[in-house]
């Protein structure tokens, strides 16, 4: 069995209405993402703009340090919600079964609501993108049902971290 090799992981909140005192959503994820021994990078917060969106998210996919990022927020049908159009086009590759996972679990738990959620995942220059919904119990939900286990090289028959560049077969 592999060892556990943590990761450094960057958040960003993408918000018009949260502070730094009132996002939990953020705070959810850092949360867990330390507890489970992985490595904040780097904690963001900004309102909804996809041009904004796509200059910090192109940072931190450039820097050889961040190996995925979690965004929250921006992913539904409302007004300013952006992300998603902000974030595709810096793909390299579209994690499809990411969004449809999600949905699918939480329809479980919000029923036919899930269909506003347009959360969705991709790689991009090696880094991971994770795009999350902005409410607490959507971070919840997508770190405890699949993100904790992706983002653990343990997880057998496969996992997200196999795909990063620094951990292919034969690196670490």
């Amino acid at each position: 069995m592999a060892d556990f090799i943590p990761i450094t992981i960057a958040v960003l909140t993408v918000s018009d209405t949260r502070t730094p005192e009132t996002d939990t959503s953020g705070a959810v994820l850092v949360d867990y993402l330390t507890q489970a021994g992985h490595i904040l990078g780097e904690r963001a917060l900004m309102r909804d703009d996809r041009y904004a969106l796509r200059a910090i998210v192109s940072r931190w996919i450039a820097d050889p340090k961040i190996q995925a990022i979690i965004t929250t927020g921006g992913t539904g049908l409302t007004g300013r919600d952006s992300t998603p159009e902000a974030l595709k086009p810096l793909f390299d590759k579209e994690v499809e079964g990411f969004g449809e996972l999600f949905r699918a679990i939480s329809f479980e738990e919000i029923g036919t609501s899930t269909l506003q959620s347009r959360a969705l995942a991709g790689l991009a220059n090696g880094t991971l993108v994770f795009c999350l919904p902005g409410s607490t119990g959507a971070c919840r939900t997508a770190w405890t049902k699949i993100l904790e286990s992706q983002l653990d090289r343990r997880h057998s028959p496969c996992n997200f971290v196999e795909l990063l560049p620094r951990f292919k077969e034969g690196d670490a």
